[in-house]
């Protein structure tokens, strides 16, 4: 990450910045009980935050915490009193030695008190709930100085400050995770659960210094939202590039459940539909970072393996084993069946016990007892069927590895794993023998039951198996498990409704049509609709490509698919909603962008496109990579959108072959060479767009009376071999200032232009340079 320069600000001044906070004060003798007929919780002035008492999952346990007020899922950010939260009937209490909590039978369980006398409380809009001492403005005790999992825009951590994560979603017991900010350095750390050992680092900032002046000394979570490192000269550590900051977004950084250390923001807008969105987080990839080949489990605990999908991870069981806690897939898994080779204490032949589950491209790298070599694929996985300690085999090329239970540090990567299970365990007939036994059975007592009701329970029972097969045959065509993914079933009636019969129409483009609607998906949510309405052969394909394309996918920078129809003729995507628009009417619109702004959409096209080619699991090429099909959420953030034109390759893969796509002004020469296409389609099309961006017009523009001015890929190359920038972007004062990214992000963009796809850059390659950790040659 960088480091930039700032004036070196007074440490005491960053610290007593939430002293100026608005707060709406709580008098000595207020109360709040959960069980009592007064407010529930005190509220900041503008009502962003609250502090009071939060029921857990609707039981009669609760939390006495701090949370965003004023969006539906009210996150909570501060909670007291964590591994043991209260019973009903409990009650906080501000008194002049500070807060009491207090079981249901007066006895008390937690306190912030001070020897200084308080002469009142506060919630202050800064999320910051704080004790003032008498007749001073200085705050004797503030829920800012013991963050739990979370940190707020002007809240600081000081050297020896840390943060620990919850165990999982919905408890919040710490968990597995910890941050700790010491010795300048900031460190996330695995933990043993429950004996809370802490693991060796497995992220670190590297900003320790035995020379103090270039050591850390604080944490920073500034107002604008961005999170930083101070060091002693007064320069910053970005933790994460900086984003468009917007002053009507709510911000918060978690050290989430799962270990990956986010910044989030949220619309601070009365729709009732904001969420949070991620716009940074360290580190890049948890599966991969994770990793300790002597001592702990993973990101995803023992038994488990780790797939990471940009920002988020999931953990998976392998093929009979299930979670350990079936509501926290992060805790581990265990086998569903007792791993020996023995049947009634007398041993048995393993093949006659065991099956071998292939799983492709999983891992699990260390704590191998045994290592075969040269062995093909098939000898590998039977050298653990017949080994009694063997529970995994790995083949990677033209070795083997066996190892025993617990499996650890699973994950994504190439590799051809064999999983032993027992027989039966994992059936491919989805109705179990012990299932058909007692259909058996049943039938055996019907018919030797009496004739009249024989008549009765056989017409019951065809009804019932009539109505189970219908069921099944709807299922059957909505079923996720046809594209391989995890995504929402939506039924056409319900998106007929949610459309008001596709009544409001966004857009328009190949294959289909996009409306807009409001689906009941976790609470009410605004969708983009795309109804496809050519039901050819290519229609059909388009939507496969894009249902299995986008499922898999997940990346701040993509449009997240939420869900499907794939009712009989019906094929229609559900999208995420972006509420301004697209790309197209973002830059060429009156007034323009200003040029930060702009900086900020192409460097997220550009994260989104190296994820697209390089991260994700198969990797992806877009096709059709243009302003109308990049769209730009409620916080400006740009979203890659339309996968129907993608195309997928096999990781042993670089090429593919395919028919010409994509749009005029946009598309690379080699699409009409019809040779192997690749990812390098997608850069040149980018360079375009990139330039498009710089100067928010179009890549042909008719409207010019000068033919060198029409065609904007030329007429850069001319203004930059010419040393006339300044034509790019007239009247651009902000761009102007920027010259030195001017002129390289205008080098990038001839770069990507090349006509030979070999000199094009990678898109990792183009994204380096745009942030300037890479050299850009001149292209003339």
């Amino acid at each position: 990450m960088a480091s930039s320069a700032i004036p070196p600000p007074p440490l005491l001044l960053l610290s007593l910045l939430p002293l100026y906070a608005a707060a709406s004060n709580v008098t000595l003798g207020s109360s709040l009980s959960t069980t009592s007929d007064n407010p529930s919780s005190w509220v900041s002035p503008s009502g962003d935050f609250a502090f009071g008492f939060r029921q857990l999952n609707n039981t009669n346990i609760f939390l006495l915490a701090i949370w965003y007020a004023r969006i539906p899922d009210q996150t909570i950010v501060w909670q007291a009193n964590t591994n043991s939260p209260v019973q009903a009937g409990s009650n906080i209490e501000l008194t002049a030695n500070g807060l009491n909590l207090t079981d249901p039978n007066g006895l008390t369980i937690w306190s912030a008190q001070q020897n200084s006398a308080i002469s009142y409380g506060a919630m202050l809009d800064t999320g910051n709930f704080i004790l003032s001492a008498t007749n001073t403005y200085i705050y004797v005790w503030q829920s800012f100085d013991y963050p739990t999992d979370t940190i707020l825009p002007t809240q600081i951590l000081p050297l020896g400050g840390m943060l620990y994560s919850k165990l999982s979603a919905t408890n919040y017991t710490k968990g597995r995770f910890e941050l700790h900010f010491m010795n300048g350095d900031l460190q996330l750390n695995p933990i043993a659960w429950p004996t809370k050992y802490k693991y060796t680092y497995y992220y670190n900032s590297g900003t320790a210094n035995p020379n103090s002046s270039l050591s850390g000394v604080q944490l920073v979570f500034n107002q604008s939202g961005d999170v930083f490192i101070l060091l002693g000269n007064g320069s910053n550590f970005q933790l994460w590039q900086n984003i468009f900051r917007n002053s009507n977004n709510y911000y918060r950084a978690t050290l989430d459940f799962d270990g990956v250390f986010r910044e989030y923001a949220c619309a601070k807008s009365s729709d009732g539909n904001q969420r949070w969105s991620v716009v940074g987080y360290i580190p890049e990839n948890i599966c991969a970072n994770l990793i300790d080949k002597d001592y702990g489990s993973g990101a995803c605990g023992y038994n488990s393996y780790c797939v990471a999908n940009g920002a988020s991870i999931s953990c998976y069981c392998p093929p009979g084993f299930s979670y350990i806690d079936p509501n926290n897939e992060n805790g581990g898994c265990a086998p569903d069946f007792p791993p020996n080779c023995e049947v009634d204490n007398r041993k048995s032949n393993p093949e006659d016990m065991y099956d071998l589950i292939e799983l492709q491209d999983i891992n699990f790298p260390f704590g191998d007892y045994d290592q075969l070599g040269p062995y093909n694929s098939t000898q590998c996985g039977q050298a653990c069927l017949q080994d009694c300690n063997c529970a995994v085999s790995i083949f990677n090329g033209s070795y083997c590895w066996k190892k025993r239970l617990p499996m650890s540090n699973g994950r994504r990567e190439t590799a051809l794993a064999f999983v032993k299970v027992m027989k039966g365990i994992v059936s491919s007939d989805p109705i179990s023998n012990s299932k058909h036994d007692k259909k058996v059975i049943w039938l055996s007592v019907l018919f030797g039951s009496s004739g009249l009701f024989n008549i009765l329970l056989l017409g019951v029972i065809s009804l019932m198996i009539f109505s189970r097969r219908q069921r099944k045959s709807r299922k059957d065509i909505n079923d996720s498990s046809v594209f391989e993914t995890n995504l929402h079933v939506f039924t056409f009636e319900e998106l007929k409704k949610a459309t008001e019969e596709f009544k409001e129409e966004l857009g328009r483009g190949s294959f289909g049509i996009v409306y807009k609607g409001v689906v009941k998906y976790g609470s009410k949510t605004q969708v983009a609709v795309k109804k496809l309405d050519k039901l050819s052969q290519g229609g059909e394909m388009k939507f496969k490509a894009e249902v299995t394309a986008i499922g898999r996918t997940h990346h701040r920078n993509l449009v997240q698919l939420l869900g499907y129809c794939c009712e009989g003729p019906h094929r229609i995507l559900v999208y995420e909603f972006m509420s301004n628009g697209s790309l197209e009417n973002f830059i060429f619109g009156i007034p323009r962008p200003d040029w930060y702004q702009r900086v900020q959409v192409a460097l997220g096209i550009a994260r989104g496109l190296v994820y697209l080619h390089e991260e994700c699991t198969t990797p992806i090429i877009h096709c059709d990579i243009k302003p109308q099909n990049i769209l730009i959420d409620e916080l400006f953030i740009p979203r890659i959108s339309d996968f129907g034109l993608a195309k997928s390759l096999q990781l042993n893969q670089t090429r593919t072959h395919t028919g010409i796509r994509g749009t005029r002004g946009y598309i690379a020469p080699e699409w009409f060479r019809y040779v192997p296409v690749t990812v390098k389609v997608d850069v040149y099309s980018f360079g375009v767009m990139l330039l498009e961006i710089i100067c928010c017009r179009k890549s042909v523009a008719q409207e010019f009376e000068d033919e060198e001015r029409a065609i904007l890929t030329d007429w850069a190359y001319d203004c930059f071999r010419k040393g006339t920038l300044d034509a790019l972007v007239e009247n651009d004062d902000v761009a102007m200032n920027d010259i030195k990214t001017l002129q390289r992000w205008v080098m990038i963009a001839i770069w990507c232009i090349q006509e030979d796809p070999l000199q094009r850059p990678a898109m990792s390659t183009v994204l380096r340079m745009l942030e300037g950790y890479v050299e850009v040659p001149s292209p003339i």
